[in-house]
């Protein structure tokens, strides 16, 4: 328990100078441009820094995976504990640029430095009260999987043709596993946080060379990709290296809001997860092409309630 853990971001704003024109110079499909995945109309990992610096004092070193040369206007490269790491100085050059986040979260691990575990935030996520590296742990030292009762899809419910990217990822990574393992259901795994072992992680992608050759090779997100942060946890438990935490427990850790131009739909969830108190938040952007003026300052404003003192980790002023 005393060994250094770091924390891994990936994270991108698709309001950077030249970004727009990339990405549509690739895209191929209307779903390729979904500006949920691009935005940063809600500087979300600046709060969640906050929270890390805040609620996981434990934390060596901070991490931040983006495209060149990305980075937030307000962090501070220069704080000992951040460090900034864009695409190419650890993806190979013919697959780049990229804007999948599958392919991105692939090579996770291969960041230079990093401690041999270290937890994995979403740029949306983010941590309300003290929380400590033991309560992602199982008593014997594995890590433990968080899951929901719902299981996620497999091929022959979905039309590729209409079905999300995210769902036949799901699928492909369903498939795989069932190639590998045996064929069963497959849980949807909690939003939040994951605990990953580099060694772990590394022998997951060898076990399944083709899925990760054809995700980290696919600009955007297509069928045949599998999502690195779905299918470690699953192999994880398959492989017996893993163990399932109990329903309480996954309920526990696990606070979602969906932000939709609705206002008082939105301001309802953020109302709930107040009164929950979970050990974690996700806050995922579903306004589609156009945020709600009302909510975005509405969820600002909770933000910086739950959050109001800057991090260390924040230029001055």
């Amino acid at each position: 328990m005393n060994e250094p853990i770091d924390v891994v971001y990936t994270w991108v704003d698709d309001e950077f100078p030249g970004y727009k024109g990339e990405l549509q110079k690739y895209a191929g499909d209307k779903r390729d441009t979904n500006p949920n995945r691009t935005r940063d109309n809600l500087d979300l990992i600046k709060y969640s820094l906050r929270s890390i610096s805040r609620n996981m004092p434990f934390v060596r070193r901070i991490y931040l995976l983006t495209c060149r040369p990305q980075m937030p206007a307000w962090l501070d490269p220069d704080h000992p504990k951040i460090r900034v790491i864009h695409h190419d100085e650890v993806m190979a050059a013919d697959i780049l640029p990229t804007f999948n986040s599958f392919a991105i979260v692939s090579h996770l691990h291969m960041l230079p430095g990093l401690s041999d575990r270290f937890v994995y935030m979403e740029d949306d996520m983010l941590i309300p009260r003290p929380l400590e590296i033991s309560e992602f742990m199982s008593p014997d030292g594995r890590p433990l999987v968080f899951t929901r009762r719902k299981h996620t899809p497999a091929h022959a419910n979905l039309d590729p043709a209409k079905a999300s990217p995210w769902n036949l990822a799901l699928a492909t990574a369903n498939a795989a596993l069932d190639r590998e393992f045996g064929p069963k259901r497959h849980a949807y795994v909690i939003h939040g946080p994951r605990l990953i072992d580099r060694e772990f992680f590394q022998e997951m992608i060898e076990r399944f060379p083709g899925e990760f050759h054809a995700t980290r090779t696919s600009r955007f997100r297509a069928n045949g990709n599998v999502p690195g942060e779905y299918l470690y946890p699953h192999f994880l438990l398959e492989s017996g290296k893993g163990a399932l935490a109990t329903r309480s427990r996954s309920r526990k850790m696990e606070g979602y809001a969906s932000l939709e131009n609705f206002a008082p739909w939105t301001a309802l969830q953020l109302k709930m997860l107040e009164w929950r108190k979970p050990k974690t938040i996700t806050l995922n952007d579903s306004f589609e092409r156009s945020p709600n003026p009302d909510v975005v300052r509405n969820v600002r404003s909770t933000l910086e309630r739950w959050f109001p003192d800057p991090s260390p980790f924040e230029r001055p002023g």
